[in-house]
């Protein structure tokens, strides 16, 4: 097998890290929440926020006001995976509850965070 196939073949083998992550303000105390299946793709929301082309508007303003040096990114918690293959696994609907949980517990809206005004214990 030449090195080109090796490589693409180890690299379908690798797991990716699911899970929940923050964007946390350090000027003014202010979090963004987030999942993704894949963990390496935060790389992707900073370069939006760099482009200045991040769907949160208020993030990116506080973002291009106080700089990146200004944010730091923290895991939250890795989603658990499931290795038994006979259970039916949704990664999508385990993301968004995992999500909901860390959105419950920091309740980052209005003043605490970049999300939309809460009704009623969820977000509009």
């Amino acid at each position: 097998m030449n090195r080109r196939k090796e490589l693409v073949e180890q690299y379908k083998e690798m797991k990716t890290e699911a899970g929940v992550y923050q964007f946390r303000n350090t000027a003014n105390g202010k979090v963004w929440i987030t999942s993704t299946n894949n963990f390496r793709s935060i790389n992707g929301k900073r370069m939006m926020l760099d482009m200045g082309s991040h769907p949160c508007k208020e993030l990116q303003a506080d973002w291009k006001q106080h700089g990146a040096d200004a944010f730091v990114i923290e895991i939250l918690e890795q989603l658990k995976q499931n290795d038994n293959e006979s259970v039916y696994y949704d990664l999508k609907k385990e993301l968004r509850k995992l999500e909901d949980k860390w959105m419950e517990q920091i309740r980052p809206f209005g003043e605490r965070g970049y999300h939309g005004p809460e009704v009623n214990g969820a977000e509009q």
